[in-house]
């Protein structure tokens, strides 16, 4: 959300960045802001001048009282200057009420705005316009066939989708097994590479109110992802960026306590509405998933520097699993509206011969501290709105996507990366059930 005096100040700013996001239909709603702006204005000034009025005229009515008792010619005067107070304080709730509506209208308009994006951003209306910028890694393809990423799993005894679908119904899984704990070992490396990055280690709740999702993410985003808890104002997240920054609501930050640095843990619920929707068959897309976060709050001055930090931190972890990956820019079209700035790095994958997205790290500028009143507490008590950034550091099923098929053998053998082995016990590789029995 964009802080309404800028709107006020310069409008066709903002509609020049509604146009660059490639979203002309939100084009009349700046004027709907400043019209309705203006009218709250007004309406705030006349609230003003009637409570100083009412002073005025309580002390009007107070003098005229004692006087009436000697002189009884001025109680009518007296009666009268209390009728206008009455009619003052009608008046005044009126505004008052009206002061609310505006308000609430102002901001519910204010909260579709898109966020003013970073001059560097590519302009382009979707994902097809994002530009790759690096590559890290040599993208191998064997001379033996990989198998689509399922069957590898099926291979070591360590998926079983059908039962899931009995439980839970499509798009949720069982892991067993090896798969099950490659799984874990993966989430366990997240979390050590993250601390040893100098990042607090966090289990946040699971669950959060609706002012905080409405505090961390778009309306639309809100209803392709969330489930709510029936009968309660509790949301699952979809991501524990949600709780993570959520944790700083109604927050003011001294200074010297920036950044915050945190990694966290928990599982995800999403319900995959739209377009994509839910992958039948894989554990690509789905409902339920596992993931280790990071999240930062700092001055607004250090964001883009840690943005730049943020996304090499997942290159570095998915190279210490021998994974090729490329950065990939997120072109205007493509940036969430509450981003100022994105980016996806993204896997390869050796059976597609292509990459897929595997992590996503986002500046958001002061967009969820403005929603949040998250303040930091400068110098000479000057208070002001942090930037907050988050990264995806590791989500195992499309993780262990890449993984396998990177891994892959030509004797259907998975090959352990060294990183990984203290957390499979010391195994360097695992074996298919059929070369178990042999």
């Amino acid at each position: 959300m964009i802080d309404l005096k800028f709107l006020r100040e310069n409008p066709e700013a903002v509609k020049e960045n509604i146009k660059k996001k490639f979203q002309e239909e939100k084009l009349p709603l700046v004027d709907q802001v400043l019209a309705l702006d203006a009218e709250n204005r007004r309406t705030i000034q006349e609230a003003q001048d009637l409570r100083t009025a009412r002073n005025a005229l309580s002390k009007r009515v107070g003098m005229l009282m004692g006087q009436a008792k000697k002189d009884p010619s001025k109680l009518a005067e007296a009666e009268q200057a209390k009728a206008q107070v009455k009619a003052n304080a009608d008046r005044l709730a009126e505004l008052e009420q009206e002061e609310d509506r505006l308000a609430g209208e102002i901001r519910r308009i204010m909260l579709v705005i898109p966020q003013i994006i970073d001059p560097s951003v590519p302009l382009g209306p979707d994902d097809s316009a994002n530009v790759e910028v690096a590559r890290f890694g040599a993208p191998l393809v064997p001379d033996y066939p990989i198998p689509y990423h399922t069957e590898i799993m099926e291979s070591f005894a360590g998926i079983d989708m059908d039962a899931a679908g009995r439980v839970s119904g499509s798009g949720f899984y069982y892991l067993l097994g090896d798969i099950a704990r490659l799984h874990e070992a993966v989430l366990a490396y997240g979390r050590d590479f993250m601390i040893a990055k100098g990042f607090t280690y966090c289990i946040p709740p699971f669950m959060i109110h609706g002012n905080v999702v409405e505090g961390v993410m778009s309306q639309t985003d809100m209803d392709g992802m969330m489930y709510k808890i029936e009968g309660e104002d509790l949301y699952l997240i979809g991501t524990s960026e949600h709780s993570m920054i959520g944790r700083f609501i109604d927050q003011i930050l001294p200074e010297d306590k920036l950044p915050q640095t945190l990694t966290s843990y928990s599982p995800c619920f999403r319900k995959e509405k739209g377009s994509h929707g839910i992958e039948e068959r894989g554990v690509y897309r789905i409902h339920q998933f596992e993931k280790q976060e990071m999240i930062v709050v700092c001055k607004p001055e250090d964001s883009m520097q840690w943005y730049e930090q943020m996304w090499r931190y997942s290159v570095e972890l998915f190279r210490n699993f021998d994974i090729p990956v490329r950065q990939l820019e997120c072109c205007s079209g493509d940036l969430a509206d509450l981003k100022v700035k994105s980016c996806d790095i993204e896997a390869w994958s050796p059976r597609q011969q292509k990459y897929f997205e595997v992590c996503s790290c986002s500046n958001l500028g002061d967009a969820q501290a403005r929603r949040l009143k998250i303040r930091v507490k400068g110098e000479e008590g000057r208070t002001y709105l942090p930037h907050t950034l988050n990264n995806t550091c590791v989500a195992p099923p499309r993780m262990l996507i890449a993984l396998l098929e990177n891994n892959l053998q030509a004797d259907g053998s998975v090959r352990i990366p060294k990183v990984l082995q203290p957390y499979m016990g010391g195994k360097e590789r695992l074996l298919p059930n059929k070369k178990k029995e042999d």
